[in-house]
């Protein structure tokens, strides 16, 4: 026996020692390729390596670079972004190889947030299901997809840490939990990038936005950031860290400052951080016209800027034409250095030599795969399958979910019938006129076993000019019919029906870049037709859509069952149908905590304590509001099934352990209805003294599990000294001795404690 382990060990080590070798020499080539390439090179040429333009067949900015063909054969575009088409992209890639001096061929890419044509739920939506295996899978179906039609670089994973639902882009990200959002960072980048980036069906990963968007001033885009260091350490900067960890190819950027200097210039943040703290070798391209943008910052002309963005560790200039057009003046008046531009110009080769371009320009250009590998069966069950994970059902008084194919079913409301809201924000590739509308769906779902009679009830709201600035990009269903004939209709209906489903809340594009709000309470036009329908005495299911958490205060207090649907992608509609009829248990966790009002915003359950809390309401003198409870009306991690599942008691395996060691938490879980359903079990762990304030709670693990009636498994969560880890106040990466709190359950509010010393 031990013969044999030491055989095992020996061929081990050999085949690490083999890798390593096989590495280095992989390594070498590398550098021997580009090293002999830059030798050719222009200064021009190194500079045009910088650029990234967009052309003009998907625009997702404000702008279009002009003249790009001309560009590319000056050598002075490095790679473009937001083309769609095997034929378009292979003409541009033939201008670069064939009719540049030095026929370097593009990178190409595209804004794959969540799917291609084959669409997954929106991010923010996909972090609800807790399911890495499931996001890994939807990444790895986008990047099958996309690299199918010509893309090689995704703008994704954005892994921005969100607590400000007033922030359109929070549907862009994955909530408002560190580790959670690591987790999900992680998985994107596996299945963006899978095991050889070189791979045809692999592309590379960007993550976005370094650092810190996701908390701007008053939730409005593209504004001021400011936090301690500690903050960024402990609360924003992991799940970036995670990406680099991973392997990204590639980073973004972010618009806002960091310490009162923008992100896309902040030598700090792009070198001191992230090159040479976490050890990132990828690129950095800027978000679009970032290095302009600066001026507005204050920081000066282009020149400067551009200057300022290079020399902060900044690689690559998207659309603002501040490298092209400026860094050969600055490099003759000793505002940047030639080895900066090399650094710079030397990062993108590599990615471009990584994604096997120079063996092969046009790897990702087989018309073949175009036909077979885009928007197939099989893509379309996993979109459809992972939707109805992201589903969160918050209110379920009356039992009324599921419902049954019987009788006549009233479905109402503005995103009842539309077919191009379905995906959801940022779905730039999207084949909306081959997606159904939740009213095709529905009728498909009860068959001849029931009737479904529509009316759309009434607009998104009254005010005509929110409503287009809320359905841009082809998503516009405004209906000219006066209010009292539109809501009647509904009424009517609503009456020869046995039960109300209400298909309403945000139109796709209300949530998203540049759609803040600073109310997020149910929009004027549908509160006043649930009012109506509510009038008919017949219960209602509301389906809220939306890209954020939104105040729900009303609907709680009004409407008996609530399922929050956000936005399921090309399968959205049957996969809605799929829970709404009971064929899949809602099994949605809330990765946001949701706000009785805007008031309380920011509100999130890992936030530190004060010095005088207060639990309840009202207390004088203690932190709490005159109007409203401190509590959320939902708490982080939290979300119904259409089962029950009870918790034993909570066990450890040690009431001490030390930072070598190891203690195990177990509970076992029991699904005590008479349906099968899937539980997302949570592990939370609480610092009670440290060198620095700590959260109330933290997540530590979690575990999604089915079980089918009556049955019960025992989950174990595995405690070290990793998982106690924090920033102390010196940016020192400590586990300090002392007392912990561990809870357990089904959300952040209704867990277990136990107690344990690190010693």
């Amino acid at each position: 026996m031990i013969k044999s382990r030491l055989s095992t060990l020996v061929l081990a080590i050999a085949l690490l020692s083999w890798s390593s070798q096989v590495l280095a020499a992989d390594l070498s080539r590398m550098n021997q390729f580009i090293d002999d390439l830059m030798g050719k090179m222009t200064l021009q040429e190194k500079i045009g390596q910088l650029n990234l333009p967009v052309t003009g067949d998907i625009i997702t900015g404000s702008s279009v670079s002009g003249d790009v063909v001309s560009k590319i054969k000056a050598g002075q575009v490095g790679g473009l972004f937001n083309m769609k088409g095997v034929q378009s992209i292979r003409a541009l890639q033939e201008v670069a190889v064939k009719q540049s001096r030095l026929g370097i061929p593009l990178i190409f890419g595209m804004d794959v947030i969540h799917g291609y044509e084959t669409v997954f739920p929106i991010p923010f939506a996909m972090s609800m299901s807790w399911d890495m295996d499931a996001i890994r899978n939807a990444a790895r179906i986008s990047s099958v997809e996309a690299t199918a039609d010509g893309i090689c670089w995704t703008f994704s994973p954005m892994v921005d840490i969100c607590r400000e639902p007033r922030w359109g882009r929070m549907s862009e990200g994955n909530g408002e939990d560190p580790f959670l959002g690591s987790a999900i960072c992680r998985a994107m980048i596996e299945g963006y990038q899978g095991a050889d980036l070189a791979d045809k069906t692999s592309m590379m990963a960007c993550v976005k936005h370094f650092a810190l968007y996701g908390a701007p001033e008053a939730g409005r885009d593209y504004n001021t950031v400011d936090m301690s260091h500690v903050r960024m350490f402990n609360e924003y900067f992991p799940p970036y860290k995670a990406g680099v960890d991973a392997g990204a190819g590639s980073f973004m950027t972010s618009f806002n400052v960091i310490d009162y200097i923008p992100a896309t210039g902040n030598r700090w943040l792009m070198t001191e951080v992230l090159r040479d703290r976490w050890g990132f070798d990828g690129f950095v391209v800027t978000d679009y016209t970032a290095i302009s943008e600066m001026i507005n910052h204050g920081m000066g002309d282009l020149q400067t800027v551009s200057a300022l963005a290079l020399n902060a560790g900044t690689d690559m200039d998207m659309v603002a034409d501040g490298f092209l057009g400026t860094l050969e003046k600055s490099l003759g008046e000793g505002k940047v250095t030639m080895q900066d531009i090399d650094k710079a110009c030397r990062r993108i080769l590599e990615a471009k030599y990584k994604l096997g371009l120079f063996d092969d320009p046009y790897r990702y250009l087989d018309a073949k795969r175009a036909k077979k590998d885009i928007y197939t069966d099989e893509h379309r069950a996993a979109a459809r399958k992972l939707a109805t994970e992201t589903f969160v059902l918050l209110q379920n008084k009356e039992g009324l979910l599921p419902l049954q194919r019987t009788g006549k079913i009233a479905l109402v409301g503005p995103l009842a019938n539309t077919r191009a809201n379905m995906p959801g924000t940022w779905s730039v590739a999207a084949a909306s006129e081959r997606y159904s509308t939740l009213l095709e769906a529905m009728r498909r779902a009860v068959g001849d076993k029931a009737q479904v009679m529509y009316a759309k009830g009434c607009n998104v709201c009254y005010d005509a000019e929110l409503e287009k600035n809320s359905t841009m990009f082809g998503r516009e269903m405004r209906d000219e019919r006066p209010v009292d004939v539109m809501r009647d209709e509904a009424v009517r209906i609503a009456k020869e029906c046995d039960v109300i489903v209400a298909a309403m809340g945000e139109p796709s594009e209300m949530s998203g870049e540049s759609s803040s709000r600073s109310d997020l309470s149910i929009l004027d036009a549908q509160k006043d037709l649930l009012l109506a329908l509510k009038a008919t005495g017949k219960p209602i299911v509301l389906l809220n859509f939306s890209g954020r958490a939104t105040v729900m205060d009303w609907e709680v207090e009004n409407i008996s069952t609530i399922l929050n649907v956000w936005f399921g992608g090309s399968e959205a509609a049957d996969a809605i149908c799929d829970v709404v009829f009971g064929d899949v248990s809602p099994s949605g966790k809330l990765t946001v905590t949701m706000p009785r009002n805007v008031g309380q915003i920011p509100i999130y359950y890992n936030h530190l304590n004060t010095g005088r809390p207060n639990p309840k309401w009202f207390s004088k003198y203690t932190s709490n509001y005159l109007d409203v409870p401190n509590d959320p009306l939902f708490p982080f991690g939290y979300g119904l099934s259409y089962t029950t599942f009870n918790y034993g008691p909570m066990t450890l395996s040690s009431n001490s352990m030390t930072p070598s060691g190891n203690i195990t938490a177990r509970v076992t879980v029991t699904n005590a209805g008479n349906r099968e359903g899937t539980e997302v079990v949570q592990l939370y762990i609480r610092d009670m003294v440290g060198s620095i304030a700590r959260p109330v709670q933290e997540l530590k693990g979690f575990e999604r599990i089915s079980l089918k009636p009556g049955e019960s498994r025992v989950v174990n969560f595995t405690i070290n000294a990793d998982l106690l880890k924090f920033y102390n106040k010196d940016l020192e990466y400590v586990c300090e001795p002392g007392e912990f709190d561990v809870m357990i359950g089904p959300n952040s509010r209704d867990v277990q404690h136990k107690t344990f010393t690190l010693r």
